[in-house]
C-alpha cells in the first residue's frame, strides 16, 4: 500500500512499525459547538482508512482526541450561561449523535484532554529540562529557535515566520513565534495546579501528551485536515520529538477542505451547513458515498444538487444489491444440480483485485467506487443473460453479492438497507408503490383467471415498461422483481 507522505511531499510504501498492527492518531474536535460537513470530512476519511486496515486483516489502533478545554469553549460557556465543562459535554453528546448516522467505527478512542491533564504537564516539565521550553510569569512557552528542524512538515523557514509574526502586547516570550505551552489562569477561567501555577495548556500540547500516552514514542500514522498543517501539527512535532526524541507519526496525511463556491467552508467564514442540518435531508449513508466520491486529498464543492446525484446513485446500488440477494435468499436452500462457474467468476476476482490496487493507491476511494460500479453493472448484466437459470449460476451470483457487501458495507461503511438510503417520505412512497404492484399483479391474476389473456397481456407489459419484471411460477402464483 501507498500513501502520501506531507512530510515528504510524496506518495511513499506505507510500511507499519509493527507487522499486521496500525497505530493512527487522528485531531478531533473542539467541542463548543456542533460539527459542520467540513469537520465530518475527517472523519469519515479517517474512519474508512481503518476500516480497510481492518479488511486487510490488520490490527488497528485508532485515536482520535477531544478538545474540551480551549478559549471557544469559554467564550460558548459565557454566551450560554453554563460552566465550560457543560459545554463541551454538551456538544460532545451532539458529536456522538451526528457521527453514529455515518457509521462510524466504535472502536476508536477518544481521549478528552481534561482527563490527561498529568501527562500534558509532564511533558511540559520534560520539554523545560531539555532546555527546548522556558516558564515566565505562570506561562511556558516553547522555545522555536532551539528546534532546527521547525517548519519541515509546512515547508516554512523560521525566519520568514518571523517577520510576519506579531508580538504580543505584553512582549514575554523570547521570539514572535514562540508558543504556548501552558497559560496562567485569568479570572473566571477553569484551571489546574502545575508546577507553574495555576493555569491551563495550549491547544497543541495536548495532542502531543495523549499520542504518546496511547501509541508511544513513535506511531504510524498522524492525520487531519489540511488547514492543521501550520501550526498544530508543526508544533506536536517540535513538541513530541523534543521531549521524548522518537520520530512521532512516520506518515502524515491531510484530507481537502470542502468548499462552497470555491471558498473553504469553516464557522469563522460562515459559510458552513451544520452535519445535523444535512442529516436531516439526507442519510449518513449518502453523506459517506458523497465525501467518498472524490479522492481524500482534493477539495470538494458542496451543493445540494450534488448530493442529490449522490443520493440517487446510492438508490441505484441499493436497488441493484437487493435484487442479488433476492436470488441468494431464494436458490440458497435448494439443492443444486449442473452447476455452471463460467467466466464471470474470475470477473469477480478481477474486479476484487482492482479494488483493493485502487485502495492501496494512496485510497483512491472514487477509483474503487468506479470499480463497484463497474462490478454492479456486469453482475446485472450476467443475471439478465442467465434469467431463466438462476439455480445453475446461483453461486456466481452468491460471490459477487458476497464481496460487493464487504466492501460497501465493511470499507465504505455504507449500510444496504434501503431505509437509510433515502428520506422517511421516500420510504413511505415506497411502501404504496409495493402494495401497487401487488395489486396489479392480483388484477392479472384474476383477468388470467377469466381467460382474459388480452388484459393479462397489458398488464404483464405495462410493468415491465414501469421497471417490474414478473413471473408465473408453476404453482399458479406470481413474484415480481424490480429490474
Amino acid at each position: 500500500m501507498k500513501l502520501y507522505n506531507t512530510m515528504t511531499n510524496k506518495v511513499e510504501e506505507f510500511k507499519t512499525i509493527e507487522e499486521n498492527k496500525v497505530k493512527m492518531y487522528v485531531c478531533g474536535p473542539t467541542v463548543y459547538n456542533y460539527i459542520h460537513l467540513g469537520n465530518a470530512r475527517p472523519i469519515v476519511v479517517f474512519d474508512t482508512l481503518a476500516r480497510y486496515f481492518k479488511y486487510k486483516g490488520m490490527e488497528v489502533n485508532y485515536v482520535q482526541n477531544f478538545t474540551d478545554v480551549d478559549d471557544k469553549i469559554i467564550n460558548k460557556s459565557i454566551e450560554e450561561g453554563i460552566s465550560a465543562s457543560e459545554v463541551s459535554e454538551k456538544y460532545i453528546k451532539c458529536f456522538f449523535e451526528d457521527i453514529n448516522r455515518l457509521n462510524i467505527l466504535e472502536s476508536v478512542k477518544r481521549p478528552k484532554v481534561t482527563e490527561n491533564m498529568a501527562e500534558i504537564i509532564e511533558i511540559i516539565q520534560k520539554l523545560i529540562d531539555n532546555g527546548f521550553a522556558y516558564e515566565k510569569d505562570g506561562d511556558v512557552y516553547f522555545e522555536v529557535k532551539k528546534y532546527k528542524d521547525y517548519g519541515k512538515l509546512s515547508n516554512q523557514k523560521i525566519e520568514e515566520l518571523e517577520l510576519g509574526a506579531r508580538i504580543d502586547v505584553s512582549e514575554i516570550k523570547k521570539n514572535p513565534v514562540d508558543f504556548a505551552l501552558w497559560k496562567k489562569k485569568k479570572d473566571g477561567e477553569p484551571f489546574w495546579e502545575s508546577p507553574w501555577g495555576q493555569g491551563r495548556p495550549g491547544w497543541h500540547i495536548e495532542c502531543s501528551a495523549m499520542a504518546k500516552k496511547y501509541l508511544g514514542d513513535t506511531f504510524d500514522i498522524h492525520g487531519g485536515g489540511q488547514d492543521l498543517v501550520f501550526p498544530h501539527h508543526e508544533n506536536e512535532i517540535a513538541q513530541s520529538k523534543c521531549a521524548y526524541h522518537g520520530n512521532f507519526a512516520n506518515y502524515w496525511l491531510h484530507n481537502g477542505f470542502i468548499q462552497i463556491n470555491g471558498d473553504k467552508m469553516s464557522k469563522s467564514l460562515g459559510n458552513f451547513f451544520l452535519l445535523r442540518e444535512i442529516l436531516e435531508k439526507f442519510s449518513g449513508n449518502v453523506v459517506r458515498l458523497f465525501i467518498l466520491s472524490t479522492h481524500y486529498r482534493k477539495p470538494i464543492n458542496f451543493s445540494f444538487e450534488n448530493m442529490e446525484d449522490t443520493k440517487k446513485a446510492l438508490q441505484n446500488i441499493i436497488k441493484s444489491m437487493n435484487k442479488f440477494e433476492n436470488i441468494v435468499e431464494k436458490y440458497k436452500n435448494e439443492k443444486i444440480e449442473n452447476v455452471k462457474i463460467s467466466e464471470f467468476s474470475q470477473r469477480i476476482d478481477e474486479f476484487n483485485k482492482k479494488f483493493e490496487e485502487a485502495m492501496d493507491e494512496d485510497m483512491n476511494t472514487p477509483q474503487a467506487l468506479a470499480t463497484i460500479f463497474d462490478q454492479i453493472r456486469e453482475t446485472n448484466k450476467f443475471i439478465s443473460t442467465n434469467e431463466n437459470e438462476f439455480s445453475t449460476i446461483y453461486y456466481e451470483i452468491k460471490k459477487s453479492y458476497d464481496s460487493l457487501k464487504k466492501k460497501i458495507e465493511n470499507v465504505f461503511g455504507i449500510a444496504l438497507e434501503a431505509e437509510n438510503a433515502v428520506k422517511e417520505e421516500d420510504g413511505e412512497n415506497m411502501e404504496l408503490t409495493k402494495k401497487l404492484i401487488e395489486l396489479l399483479i392480483k388484477l392479472r391474476s384474476e383477468a388470467r383467471s377469466e381467460k382474459n389473456f388480452k388484459l393479462s397481456d397489458e398488464i404483464r407489459d405495462e410493468l415491465k415498461a414501469l421497471g417490474v419484471e414478473i413471473k408465473d411460477n408453476k404453482d399458479g402464483s406470481t413474484d415480481y422483481n424490480l429490474l
